[in-house]
């Protein structure tokens, strides 16, 4: 075979080490961005008392490498590996979790998961992590960490819609798990939002839509349209920094899409606190 490029695992094992770390102590670019100008446009004076609270929060994280939130998260982790790479020296599964488990113990972040969900006893080590793979062209493998958090999480939700609903069934959808949220999500959050597909389809797309850099616009106009519409219509609710109030309720609104079925209309709604953490390496 030609053109194979090998890559020794513990490469990879102690990427995702460092990206654990780092993702739980620092705000990626996109995300500052975007925090720092809704710091500017909150109109109530209250919200804006929240919002510097929680910037001198990120400043002191940083300064003195303190977990920006004290829930570091489960391991959402993203790999897009390319066909022309092989892995030498160990499985790629096994090599991420050790890379989390390494990343969780040594850099001293709270260890979040339960090994069974109804038994509820701690792994100790915030393994296993939720993996997403994908194989795409190439020799390189890009991998995006992504811990989160279980407030935000568990105000997420799936519509399953009739066709029929169309574009305003999306809105009210996305709406209405917003305002079912309310505080219990950290605001100022992130919302991303999933459509098509499938049932577990659109959930995968709008966790994934979580982690697409801000600065990326959707890949179709009338997608970039709905995420400027819904993001004016969150910000109106009224529900603000911390629930308290105000006019910043999202920082951003991210979408995205794929085909579905004729009979139906999958929506999912993937909330993120005012930290969605996120980093993503190649290598």
């Amino acid at each position: 075979m030609k053109n194979i490029r090998i890559i020794d695992i513990q490469t990879i094992t102690d990427n995702i080490k460092e990206m654990c770390i780092e993702a739980n102590h620092f705000l990626s670019e996109d995300m500052e961005e975007v925090f720092e100008a809704a710091v500017l446009k909150e109109e109530s004076s209250l919200g804006r008392q929240i919002l510097n609270q929680l910037e001198e929060n990120l400043k002191i994280a940083g300064e003195n490498m303190i977990p920006i939130c004290q829930d570091t998260g489960m391991a959402v982790i993203f790999v897009k590996v390319g066909q022309n790479v092989h892995f030498d020296g160990g499985d790629l599964t096994t090599a991420i979790n050790e890379g989390v488990r390494q990343g969780y113990t040594q850099g001293y972040l709270r260890k979040s998961v339960v090994a069974d969900p109804i038994y509820r006893e701690n792994t100790n080590d915030n393994t296993p992590a939720v993996i997403h793979y994908d194989i795409v062209a190439g020799d390189r493998v890009e991998m995006t960490v992504a811990p989160k958090g279980f407030g935000s999480e568990n105000m997420s939700r799936v519509f399953m819609l009739k066709p029929a609903d169309g574009i305003e069934g999306v809105k009210d959808a996305v709406l209405t798990a917003v305002k079912d949220a309310g505080p219990n999500a950290c605001p100022p959050m992130v919302v991303g939002v999933g459509i098509g597909g499938t049932f577990e389809k659109c959930a995968y797309l709008a966790k994934k839509a979580l982690v697409r850099n801000l600065n990326e616009k959707a890949g179709k106009p009338y997608l970039r349209d709905l995420e400027k519409e819904l993001l004016k219509s969150i910000n109106s609710l009224g529900i603000g920094p911390g629930g308290l109030g105000g006019t910043q309720t999202a920082l951003a609104v991210n979408i995205e899409a794929y085909p579905t079925h004729i009979a139906g209309l999958p929506v999912a709604v993937n909330i993120c606190c005012h930290v969605n953490r996120h980093i993503t390496r190649t290598i």
